[in-house]
């Protein structure tokens, strides 16, 4: 019985490797939310009005070895701590570790008051942050750098990215 449904895994796994990976859409053609002018959203825009990175951005990028070695560090001790706990440990561990990782990350380029000072636009959601990178910056040089940096302040927009990008609604 249980030879009849390899056939149809395989088919299944087959299909799903000729689809490949989500088509990034054409950046040109997305609908970008607009940003809150000011810091009175939740998540700080990695770029301001003028269209150029937000100081806590370039720190950021500056103090990469320490912010990384901090999400390594925090998400070893989360998963650590949460270890021994059935089911939910794994994913507690995980978001503990992102949390040790943010708060490294923060203290590493000056803190959360750093963070707004330096911000002039901000977003009440990472999606519509991660959808307004994309479609007003994703073409620039720097842009996995600056996603990078954003994420070591925001890890839960590794999360959110791709599929807010991908579902995003078009002009």
């Amino acid at each position: 019985m249980k030879k009849a449904y390899l056939p149809a895994l395989v088919a299944g796994a087959l299909m799903l490797c000729a689809w490949g990976a989500p088509k990034m859409p054409d950046p040109a053609k997305m609908a970008a939310p607009a940003p809150i002018e000011g810091t009175g959203g939740k998540y700080m825009s990695p770029f301001t009005s003028d269209g150029v990175t937000a100081a806590w951005v370039t720190k950021s990028m500056q103090v990469r070895a320490s912010t990384a070695i901090g999400g390594m560090a925090g998400n070893y001790a989360g998963q650590k701590a949460m270890e021994q706990v059935p089911f939910i440990g794994g994913f507690l561990g995980k978001k503990a570790g992102e949390s040790m990782g943010r708060s490294i990350a923060l203290k590493a380029i000056g803190g959360e008051e750093f963070l707004k000072s330096s911000s002039d636009l901000s977003f009440n959601s990472l999606e519509d942050m991660s959808r307004f990178m994309y479609a007003k910056y994703s073409t620039a040089p720097e842009y996995p750098k600056i996603l990078e940096a954003t994420e070591s302040i925001y890890p839960e927009m590794k999360d959110v990215y791709l599929t807010a990008v991908v579902s995003a609604p078009v002009k």
